[in-house]
C-alpha cells in the first residue's frame, strides 16, 4: 500500500511539475518515437537481415540483390510488427505496418530513378568526357571512330529548334483552350475538356502518324524540323490546356467581380486580371508541355528524318534530334555508338530533369506568393 501511494504521489508530482511531462519531451525531441520504439525498429531491422540471409542462401534457390531486398522487406515488416505487438496494442501494430509500407514506397520510386540516372551516365561517361561531344555533329565520322570525333551538336540544336516552334504553337492554343473552357463555359465546354483530357493521354504514335499522313502523305510537305514541331506541337497541346485549365479555375470569383463593377467587360477581365494572376501557373504549364515534348520519339521518327549533319533550317531537309539520334545510334548495334547513345539519354534526361525542377519552384513559388 505504501508503495502505491509512492507511484501515486509521483505521477501528481509530475503533472504538477511546470514545462511538458518527460514522456511528451522525449517525443518532441526525437520526432514522435520512444527509445523503445527505436530499439524496436533496430531489432527487427537487424534480426531481418540475419534472417533473410540465412533463408535467402540456404533456403531459397535465390540469386540477385532485387530478391534479396524484396525478402528482406517481407520478414522485416514480420519483424517489426511481432515486436510492436509485444508491447503495443492492435491498433498501433497497424499504424506501424502501414507507415512502413508509405515510407517504403517513395524510397523505392526515389532508388529506382537514382539508377536509372547513374546507369544511364556511367554508360555514356566515356563519351561525355569529351568537349567534342557537344561542340561537333556526326558528318562523316564512322561508327567506330573513337569518341573525340563526332557529337551530339546537331541533336541538340535539332531539338532546341523543333520545341520552339512547337511551344510557339501549343502555347497560345492551349490558353486559348483553357480560357474557353474556364471563362466562356457551356455545352461546348463540356465537350473541349472531354477531347482536352482524352488527348492527355493520346500515344505519341498516333500523333506522328496524324502530322505524317496530313503533312507528309496529304499536303506534300518534305520531312523537316517544321513537321517534327507540328507533330510535338499535338502532344504538347493538351498537356499545356489542362493544366492552363487548372491554374484558372483558382482564381477567386472576387476579382472577376471587382473588375466588372469597374466596368470592365469579360475579355477585359481576362486580359487585365486573370491572366496576369495565374502567370506563374502558366509558366509551368509551359514547362510541362516542354518536358512531355523534348522527348518524344516515335513522333519525331514518322516527320523529321535522321540526319548526321548540322541543319538549323526547320523547312528543308531532315532535321535530327536528340530522342531520335538515341534511336538510331541504340539500332547501330556497334558499341560504340550506343555508349554516344547513352551519353546523349545523359544530356537529354538532365534537360527534363531540369525543366520539371524548374516547374515545382514556379510552382512553389507561386503557392508561397499567396
Amino acid at each position: 500500500m505504501t508503495e502505491l501511494m509512492e507511484r501515486r504521489a509521483a505521477v501528481r508530482d509530475a503533472a504538477a511539475a511546470p514545462g511538458p511531462p518527460p514522456v511528451q519531451e522525449e517525443l518532441r525531441r526525437t520526432g514522435g518515437r520512444t527509445r523503445e520504439d527505436v530499439l524496436t525498429l533496430v531489432g527487427a531491422a537487424a534480426a531481418s537481415v540475419a534472417t533473410t540471409w540465412v533463408f535467402y542462401t540456404k533456403v531459397f534457390p535465390f540469386h540477385g540483390s532485387v530478391g534479396f531486398v524484396v525478402l528482406w522487406y517481407a520478414v522485416f515488416v514480420a519483424f517489426y510488427a511481432g515486436l510492436t505487438a509485444l508491447t503495443q496494442p492492435r491498433p498501433v501494430v497497424v499504424d506501424r505496418i502501414v507507415t512502413t509500407a508509405v515510407v517504403a514506397a517513395p524510397t523505392l520510386v526515389g532508388v529506382a530513378l537514382l539508377s536509372v540516372v547513374v546507369m544511364t551516365v556511367y554508360r555514356g561517361l566515356d563519351a561525355l568526357t569529351n568537349l567534342n561531344f557537344f561542340t561537333q555533329d556526326m558528318s562523316g565520322v564512322r561508327a567506330d571512330d573513337p569518341f573525340t570525333m563526332g557529337g551530339i551538336l546537331h541533336a541538340m540544336v535539332g531539338t532546341l529548334i523543333e520545341v520552339v516552334i512547337a511551344v510557339s504553337i501549343a502555347m497560345p492554343l492551349g490558353v486559348a483552350t483553357a480560357v474557353y473552357m474556364s471563362e466562356v463555359g457551356g455545352r461546348g465546354s463540356q465537350l473541349v475538356r472531354t477531347v482536352v483530357e482524352a488527348m492527355t493521354a493520346l500515344p505519341s504514335i498516333v500523333a506522328g502518324l496524324f502530322i505524317y499522313s496530313v503533312c507528309l502523305v496529304q499536303l506534300g510537305m518534305p520531312a523537316s524540323g517544321l513537321a517534327a514541331a507540328l507533330a510535338l506541337a499535338v502532344m504538347a497541346l493538351p498537356i499545356m490546356a489542362r493544366a492552363s485549365y487548372v491554374v484558372l479555375g483558382v482564381v477567386p470569383g472576387g476579382l472577376r467581380e471587382a473588375s466588372y463593377a469597374l466596368g470592365a467587360g469579360k475579355w477585359q477581365t481576362v486580359w487585365k486580371v486573370v491572366l496576369p494572376t495565374v502567370r506563374p501557373g502558366l509558366a509551368t504549364a509551359l514547362i510541362l508541355g516542354v518536358a512531355r515534348a523534348v522527348g518524344e520519339t516515335a513522333p519525331v521518327l514518322l516527320t523529321s528524318g535522321a540526319s548526321t549533319y548540322f541543319n538549323a533550317n526547320p523547312v528543308r531537309d531532315p532535321m535530327n534530334s536528340l530522342p531520335l539520334f538515341i534511336y538510331a545510334s541504340i539500332q547501330s548495334g556497334n558499341p560504340a555508338m550506343e555508349e554516344r547513345a547513352y551519353a546523349a539519354a545523359a544530356v537529354l534526361l538532365t534537360l527534363v530533369l531540369t525543366l520539371f525542377v524548374l516547374a515545382r519552384m514556379v510552382a512553389g513559388g507561386r503557392k508561397s506568393s499567396r
